[in-house]
């Protein structure tokens, strides 16, 4: 039996066992998520250092980046398998707290994805003509946004400012920075870089590629997902158990 059946049985011995415990990791970054967001913003920013104060929306950034990484993980069912309902539910809700996202629309251009990677049929894939990094984040981005949402958010922060007194400071650094930044951080190290062609053109079935980073790395730049072949080769596994994959497969 091959490393890579070998791998597989243990997924289905492992299901089970992973099942709460994926529940548990979605509840863990949810909740530091909270805690980090009231906390920040009920901090008196002038009393920090520019240090401190980068440090708290890099913090704040990965955190956000947490949320979008556990979305994902519900569209391929893999927080709360053995209850698709409340797997979609918790999704839908990263993805509200995120930047009020639509989770069906995303949940749909998703499965593209992975049907199409890397082609002109693959909605995260860029438009065939201009494949640097900038250009290709306009054209990722002008496909996931929209104005109905840029208004609902715009709505939300001055309602925030005018009945809960929160500084428009500290909700520009660490509610409007850092979902920013943790977009630009997601599309990096999840599309461009992984999905980006080589000179000598695709060659892994799925037109991507692992970016061979130790696992505390691989884990500080997005949640692993610089593990892009385990993923797409293993797109049912949650994020937490693809340096596992990884391991498996270097053999």
């Amino acid at each position: 039996m091959t490393s890579d059946n070998n791998f597989q049985v243990q997924q289905l011995e492992q299901s089970k066992k992973a099942t709460y415990k994926s529940l548990i990791v979605a509840i863990t970054i949810i909740s530091i998520w909270v805690i980090s967001l009231v906390s920040l913003l009920s901090i008196d920013i002038n009393k920090l250092n520019t240090f401190t104060l980068l440090a708290a929306i890099i913090w704040q950034t990965f955190v956000y980046t947490g949320l979008f990484i556990t979305a994902h993980d519900a569209m391929h069912g893999s927080i709360f398998p053995s209850n698709i309902k409340i797997n979609h539910l918790i999704g839908a809700l990263c993805l509200i707290l995120y930047g009020c996202l639509p989770y069906k629309k995303l949940l749909k251009k998703h499965w593209q994805h992975h049907q199409n990677p890397a082609s002109e049929l693959d909605p995260d894939f860029h438009n065939g003509k201009y494949h640097n990094f900038f250009a290709w984040y306009l054209y990722f981005m002008r496909r996931y946004w929209s104005w109905r949402q840029i208004i609902t958010l715009m709505i939300i922060f001055n309602v925030i400012t005018h009945t809960l007194h929160i500084s428009e400071d500290n909700l520009r650094y660490f509610w409007v920075i850092p979902p920013i930044l943790s977009a630009l951080q997601l599309f990096y190290f999840g599309t461009f870089e992984p999905h980006r062609e080589p000179a000598s053109g695709y060659t892994e079935p799925h037109r991507s590629h692992t970016i061979r980073r130790p696992a505390w790395l691989s884990f500080i730049t997005c949640y692993h997902f610089g593990y892009h072949e385990e993923h797409h080769e293993h797109p049912h596994l949650p994020w937490w158990r693809l340096p596992e994959a990884y391991q498996n497969r270097l053999g």
